[in-house]
């Protein structure tokens, strides 16, 4: 008879979103007038495009994983190769729609999707190395209004 492990009561964070999408945004904010002044307006597109892709997908992903986590978390790594087979459908069928010629340069949006995805993982990266993870269960917090110190210490030594 095998049981499954004590789930966790702490909540996915999801908070590296925040920090990726304003990351993206900021590098977005500067990219499209500078692409825009050097290349052309519709380059200038592409790279919004791209960026909106990319944060679009890494948002999609971490609420699926977070949705199949709190659910199970041997439900994570299927829910992630499911999102992401989903994620390449569209990108393919809509860059596939997109006309060659049209307002919309899409070699450059597929460039930016390739920069952009760098920028969202190393953000994602420096968020999972910075945060105090626990692999096991954290211990609880200390008792309030009580001797902070072990049982065994709290007897006088005569």
């Amino acid at each position: 008879m095998t049981t499954s492990p004590p789930r966790s009561d702490a909540p996915w964070d999801l908070s590296f979103l925040r920090v990726g999408a304003l990351t993206a945004a900021v590098a977005a904010a500067i990219a499209v007038p500078v692409v825009g002044l050097v290349t052309g307006w519709d380059d200038a597109v592409g790279v919004l495009g791209g960026a909106v892709v990319v944060t679009a997908f890494f948002v999609v992903s971490g609420v699926v994983v977070a949705w199949a986590g709190r659910i199970n978390d041997s439900f994570t790594l299927p829910a992630a190769l499911g999102a992401f087979f989903v994620k390449a459908l569209v990108l393919f069928a809509v860059l596939d729609a997109l006309p060659e010629d049209g307002w919309l340069d899409v070699v450059t949006l597929a460039w930016t999707v390739v920069v952009g995805a760098l920028l969202w993982s190393a953000v994602h990266l420096r968020w999972v190395w910075t945060r105090q993870i626990y692999y096991v269960p954290p211990p609880a917090p200390p008792a309030t209004g009580g001797d902070p110190r072990p049982p065994e210490n709290r007897a006088g030594r005569g």
